[in-house]
């Protein structure tokens, strides 16, 4: 099924409405047309929706309606409210195959292919992740979000492993165990750049960019106290001339954690498009070379991030359980054409 899935909506369901979207206005915020604000904060909406929405009364600023033109002001509470339920709370089971590493009556590991939504959100209704857990598993335990089954997540064009709670408890103590720090999760990424450190660990309160809602940032300065702590370890495991091939220790899990903190220190993941790791940011200015990275890019269409190792206590047996993904081959194909570039180089 396509994003533009309309799942069928409950009977009578249009005698109240329902909140999709809540933002508070940042004391920073210039004036700004609301349409033109909700447009840089709701992924996949257009101006003219946001627009008709509006129309509709749809859009509320501190509990009033409130038009398209309407200007926005440092610390406006803003609601965007439906008829209908948000259509994530509407789940439907779907028939897709799923790469289970591990199963037994308390929980399950998956690996995760990229281009594969974990949960349904705004525009991703159908397809994900969460769709095929619920069509081959019933009675799936809700997280603290109503999302059955899931402890954790990886971002769409991440792959690798997830675990997945198939009782209460399982998912109560994994989920203690992730918000602890006493999980394992290893990344491995190909990053922009030479990275000069073998080994180091990356500090920064990351939350919501101020301008983008569609990004996360690292907050310093004066703004360190905002946001929320983030830890991040890497170590080189290969230097590939303009591109280093690294692990990423997590000890925190914030949204987009690796992408913002590579980013923060300058080594953008490769083929980033949301951070701008699409664009050739280390390298020479010859034709060839923009060719070269062009390929890399074809063979790779997404950021070069993988889930490639989970580690967790068993929520039954107790025992520590350790689960690897091998590389995919985007990636793989990527890194030895970076190899053979670095060679060729070196010739």
């Amino acid at each position: 099924m396509t994003e533009d899935y309309t799942p069928e909506l409950p009977e009578n369901e249009n005698e109240t409405l329902y909140e999709h979207f809540a933002f508070t206005v940042d004391k920073g915020q210039t004036p700004l047309r609301i349409d033109k604000y909700l447009m840089n904060f709701i992924e996949n909406a257009t101006r003219n929706k946001i627009q008709a929405a509006a129309k509709e009364g749809n859009i509320h600023v501190n509990d009033a309606p409130v038009k398209a033109n309407y200007k926005v002001k440092p610390d406006d509470s803003i609601r965007v409210l439906f008829s209908h339920p948000p259509f994530e709370n509407l789940l439907v089971g779907e028939d897709m195959p799923l790469d289970i590493v591990y199963e037994d009556d308390t929980l399950l590991v998956v690996n995760k292919a990229a281009g594969i939504v974990v949960h349904p959100g705004h525009g991703n209704y159908s397809g994900t992740l969460i769709n095929g857990l619920i069509y081959h598993f019933e009675n799936l335990p809700k997280n603290s979000s109503d999302r059955p089954g899931l402890v954790h997540r990886i971002d769409k064009d991440t792959s690798g492993l997830l675990v997945v709670a198939k009782t209460e408890h399982a998912m109560a103590h994994l989920s203690k165990q992730f918000k602890d720090k006493t999980s394992e999760r290893e990344y491995v990424a190909i990053v922009w750049g030479n990275m000069e450190e073998d080994e180091g660990t990356i500090q920064g309160n990351i939350g919501r960019h101020p301008k983008n809602r569609l990004q996360n940032t690292v907050f310093f300065g004066e703004d360190e106290d905002k946001g929320r702590p983030a830890v991040t370890h890497f170590k080189v495991i290969e230097r590939l001339t303009y591109v280093t091939l690294v692990t990423c220790k997590l000890e925190t899990g914030r949204t987009h954690q690796i992408r913002v903190h590579m980013k923060h220190i300058g080594h953008t993941l490769f083929n980033d498009e949301r951070y701008g790791g699409e664009r050739i940011l280390k390298g020479t200015t010859f034709t060839k070379y923009k060719q070269f990275v062009d390929n890399c890019f074809k063979i790779l269409p997404r950021q070069a991030l993988h889930a490639k190792t989970l580690g967790f206590e068993h929520p039954k047996t107790g025992e520590f359980m350790q689960f690897s993904a091998p590389i995919p081959e985007d990636i793989q194909q990527c890194i030895e054409k970076w190899r053979g570039y670095s060679k060729h180089l070196e010739d």
